[in-house]
C-alpha cells in the first residue's frame, strides 16, 4: 500500500517516534528506562562507519572531470545557502523562538545528501557521476565547514559554541569512523552490498533513537509547551519557501555558465538539497544534551520532509521530458 503511495516509510518512521515523545516522552528521554541517549551517544560513530564502508572511491573519481559543476555546487551549499537563511532571519526572525532561528542556519551549514540527491538524479536523468561526485564531497567538507558556520553563527548571536572541542569530537566520531569504513570498503564491500538491506536499517535505527531522544527531552523539559501551533505553520512555511527559493536562484548561474541539461540537472539537485541522515548525528555531537535540540532539529526534519516530496515531482517531470536526441 505505502509502495502504490509511493510514502517513504522512513519518514512514516520519524512521525511515529515524533508522536511517540508527545504521547509518552518518559522511556525515551535522557536517563529514562530505554536508555535511548545511549544508542543517540555511540551509534554515531556506525553511522559514518557504514557511510564510509558503502562509499565507492571509483564512482567519486567518474565525476571527477566536471569542475565547474562542483565549485557550483559547493560554493551554493555552504556558501549561498547560509547566505539566504541569514537574509531570511533578519526579516522574518521575530516570528521564530531563538532556537528555530539556529535550526534554520543549522540547516543551511549542512553538506548535502547523498542518497536523493543521486537518487533523484538518476530518476531525472541527469548526470549521475557528477552528483555522486558532488554529494560526497560535500558530506566531507561539511564536517568541518558546518560546525565553523554554527560557531560563527552562534558567537554572533551571542552564544558559544566551543570549536575545537566540537572539532575534535567530530575527529572522532565521524571522520575517523569514516575513514575506518572507507579502508574496510576494499575487503567489505561485497559484503556490504548483500547486506545493504539490514545496514540500512542499522543506519535509520540510530537516526530515529537521537530524533526519538532529542524530542522525549525537549518535552519533558517544556520546551515546546511554550509554543503553539502556528510556530509549526510558520516552519513549514519557512521550509517550503526556503527550498524553492534556493532551488531558483540556482537556476541563474546555470544558466550563465551554460551547463548542459544532464549537469544543470545535477547542480541543482545536489545544491538545493539538505542531508538529514548527517544533520541528526551532527547536532547531537555539536549541541550535547540540550532540551532545547528538538526545536534545533525541527527545521531540518521538515525540510527534509518537504525537498523529498518536492524533488520527486520535479525529477518525474524531468523524467518524462523528451531529450534533445529524441526530439
Amino acid at each position: 500500500m505505502l509502495a502504490k503511495l509511493n510514502i517513504d516509510k522512513f519518514l512514516l518512521s520519524i512521525v511515529a517516534v515524533v508522536l511517540a515523545a508527545i504521547v509518552w516522552p518518559t522511556p525515551g528521554m535522557s536517563g529514562g528506562f530505554l536508555h535511548v541517549e545511549w544508542v543517540a551517544s555511540y551509534g554515531i560513530s556506525i553511522v559514518f562507519f557504514l557511510y564510509g564502508l558503502t562509499l565507492a572511491p571509483e564512482k567519486m573519481r567518474a565525476g571527477l572531470v566536471k569542475w565547474k559543476v562542483h565549485i557550483v555546487v559547493q560554493v551554493a551549499t555552504f556558501g549561498l545557502f547560509p547566505l539566504v537563511v541569514l537574509a531570511l532571519i533578519k526579516i522574518f526572525g521575530s516570528y521564530f523562538p531563538p532556537e528555530v532561528s539556529l535550526g534554520f542556519f543549522y540547516l543551511a551549514a549542512l553538506p548535502g545528501t547523498v542518497s536523493s540527491s543521486v537518487a533523484m538524479t538518476s530518476l531525472a536523468r541527469g548526470n549521475v557521476p557528477v552528483a555522486i561526485f558532488n554529494a560526497t564531497l560535500s558530506a566531507f567538507l561539511g564536517v568541518f565547514l558546518t560546525p565553523i558556520l554554527m560557531a560563527w553563527y552562534m558567537k554572533t548571536t551571542g552564544h558559544a559554541l566551543p570549536l575545537e572541542a566540537v572539532i575534535t569530537k567530530i575527529v572522532l566520531l565521524v571522520l575517523l569512523p569514516t575513514a575506518l569504513g572507507q579502508i574496510a570498503h576494499r575487503w567489505l564491500a561485497e559484503w556490504a552490498r548483500a547486506n545493504s538491506s539490514w545496514l540500512k536499517l542499522v543506519d535509520r535505527g540510530v537516526i530515529l533513537a537521537i530524533v526519538y531522544n532529542s524530542f522525549c527531552d525537549s518535552i519533558h523539559e517544556g520546551v515546546w509547551s511554550a509554543h503553539d501551533l502556528s510556530l509549526l505553520i510558520f516552519m513549514v512555511i519557512g521550509c517550503t519557501g526556503l527550498f524553492f527559493l534556493i532551488y531558483g536562484l540556482m537556476k541563474i548561474p546555470t544558466g550563465l555558465l551554460g551547463f548542459n541539461r544532464e549537469d544543470t540537472i545535477a547542480c541543482i539537485f545536489c545544491s538545493s538539497k539538505k542531508s538529514l541522515a548527517t544533520g541528526i548525528p551532527l547536532s547531537k555531537v555539536m549541541f550535547g544534551a540540550t532540551p532545547a535540540l528538538g526545536l534545533i532539529i525541527a527545521p531540518l526534519m521538515l525540510f527534509h520532509f518537504f525537498q523529498l516530496v518536492i524533488v520527486s515531482v520535479i525529477a518525474n517531470r524531468y523524467a518524462q521530458e523528451p531529450l534533445a536526441a529524441e526530439a
